[in-house]
């Protein structure tokens, strides 16, 4: 049975959240392969990289927008229909290794079901419907 886990984030003092919540489904792992937080973040930055990767490819083909489409985008600013061949390469590698460089510094915390998360190394444990927080910290200005 494979585990739901919601992602979302947030900024320290902030109300908005930093992205939509979104579901990740992990596979169950049996109890000689524990889950560790190192584990459980390089699996959230592969499903976002993937994403990445498809949404910049569903942009490369021209899309009829609808009237409530444009105007959405109209007032968002940007009224896009696709055909856009912006190429950006991903280097999966890099990218979780910044991730973990980027908890190890404490640039972000990590709560799993309002639990604090505090090494990488930890064991974590899903539940089937668990809820995964990045807050992000905001440097004081000038300290």
């Amino acid at each position: 049975m494979a585990s739901a886990l919601t992602v979302s984030g947030k900024v320290m003092g902030k109300t908005q959240p930093v992205f939509a919540n979104w579901e990740l489904r992990l596979p169950e792992r049996g109890e000689q392969s524990p889950l560790t937080l190192r584990d459980l973040l390089t699996q959230i930055v592969l499903a976002e990289v993937a994403g990445f990767t498809d949404r910049q490819r569903q942009r490369r083909l021209l899309q009829v927008l609808s009237p409530d489409q444009i105007s959405l985008g109209v007032e968002q600013g940007k009224v896009e229909s696709g055909g856009s061949a912006l190429e950006q390469a991903v280097e999966t590698e890099e990218a979780i290794e910044t991730a973990l460089q980027a908890f190890a510094d404490g640039l972000y915390f990590v709560f799993l079901d309002e639990q604090q998360q505090e090494a990488l190394d930890d064991v974590v444990t899903l539940q089937p419907h668990s809820e995964l927080l990045f807050l992000r910290l905001v440097p004081l200005v000038g300290g």
